[in-house]
């Protein structure tokens, strides 16, 4: 069996609180974006002479990660830890960029749980799905059911966002990721949190057009200091006509809304992560 984790993009982020754990309470609205990995799975021959119960195998992009601590092999023991599930072979095709703020790892092990409920026929329904899914990541609740949501909490506090679907049929949205690494440990330490005049799941009701004037991502401020070259690709996006543009997460990924199709912006990024979508 085969599934798609799709990835997401952030409208709007702002960071509200710092909590006891250390941790920050955030507000957002996260938006899924037609942009995929590919993931499948196969049972495992029981003479099959693996060490693991998840054997993974990872193609396409490179993940610096060894592959039994990765998020789609924690998803399948999370579960066997409840349930019993055959061994099984996993192949994860990476096309979504890591380390870009667009929660491609946590779109993975969502999916994983997913389609383990599928396969075993485990029957565990959505809410179940979102629990488990909690537990490996904060955003990876989200994409369990991957409609557009708006987050509080560390982003897995979820609730229905009546925009922006409306807002962006039809849209056309390109995705930038440079090589660029960016330490959100750091981005975190420069921001003071504080609560936003007006929320992001209010404006992002709002006629688009008003979006970049009061739609914000608290990132970007701490961000862009340390790494002007993303202010820089931000800028570009509006110079090439998107109606709205911001960074998605922590970074490094930005992205550009059209209303039409901007043909031949690749060539605008050469040499860097650079997709047109239809939304």
């Amino acid at each position: 069996m085969i599934v798609f984790p799709c990835a997401k993009i952030n409208l709007g982020l702002n960071i509200v609180s710092k909590r006891e754990d250390g941790y920050h309470n955030l507000e957002t609205v996260f938006y899924p974006i037609p942009l995929y990995d590919a993931l499948e799975i196969k049972y495992m021959d029981e003479k099959f002479p693996s060490d693991t119960a998840c054997d993974l195998k990872v193609t396409g992009n490179a993940v610096d990660c060894d592959e039994q601590k990765n998020l789609v092999v924690k998803a399948y023991h999370i579960l066997a830890a409840d349930y019993q599930l055959q061994r099984i072979h996993t192949h994860l095709y990476k096309h979504i960029p890591s380390q870009a703020g667009l929660g491609g790892g946590s779109s993975d092990a969502a999916f994983m749980i997913r389609l383990l409920d599928e396969r075993f026929r485990l029957n565990i329904g959505n809410p179940e799905m979102e629990r488990y899914a909690a537990r490996l990541g904060a955003d990876c609740a989200f994409f369990i059911e991957a409609e557009p949501a708006y987050a509080e909490g560390i982003g897995d506090v979820l609730m229905p966002a009546d925009g922006p679907d409306g807002n962006l049929h039809g849209y056309y949205l390109c995705v930038v990721k440079p090589d660029v690494a960016v330490s959100t440990k750091e981005a975190y330490s420069a921001i003071t949190p504080k609560k936003p005049a007006k929320s992001c799941r209010d404006i992002v009701r709002q006629p688009i057009e008003t979006w970049k004037e009061e739609l914000v991502n608290d990132f970007e401020e701490p961000i862009f200091k340390m790494h002007p070259e993303l202010a820089a690709i931000k800028q570009k996006l509006y110079d090439q006509g998107a109606v709205y543009a911001s960074m998605s997460g922590s970074g490094s990924a930005l992205y550009g809304i059209f209303k039409e199709e901007p043909k031949g912006i690749e060539e605008q990024f050469d040499g860097m992560f650079c997709e047109v979508m239809k939304l």
